[in-house]
C-alpha cells in the first residue's frame, strides 16, 4: 500500500512573493522525516514521486465554520 502525503496551502501568504507556501499536515504508511516547515508545490511532488506516495490537498473550511472556530478560541 503505498502511502499519502497531506498538505495545505498556508494562509498569511502575499500573493507575488515567490516564497515556498504549502505546508505538510499528516503523513500515512511512510517512513518520512521532514525538516521544511514550508515547501513548494514541485519539492512535494517530487518527494511523492520518490516515495511512491499519493499527495492529497487538504481544503479550507467554509467562512461560517472558520468564524465559529475563531470564536471557540477566544473564549478559552
Amino acid at each position: 500500500m503505498a502511502g499519502k502525503i497531506f498538505y495545505r496551502e498556508m494562509i498569511m501568504i502575499e500573493d507575488e512573493a515567490k516564497k515556498p507556501r504549502f505546508r505538510i499536515v499528516a503523513v500515512s504508511d511512510l517512513n518520512l522525516k521532514v525538516y521544511a516547515p514550508h515547501m513548494r508545490l514541485s519539492e512535494l511532488e517530487h518527494i511523492a514521486k520518490e516515495t511512491g506516495a499519493s499527495l492529497i490537498f487538504l481544503e479550507k473550511g467554509s467562512p461560517e465554520r472558520q468564524a465559529g472556530a475563531k470564536r471557540k478560541k477566544d473564549i478559552k
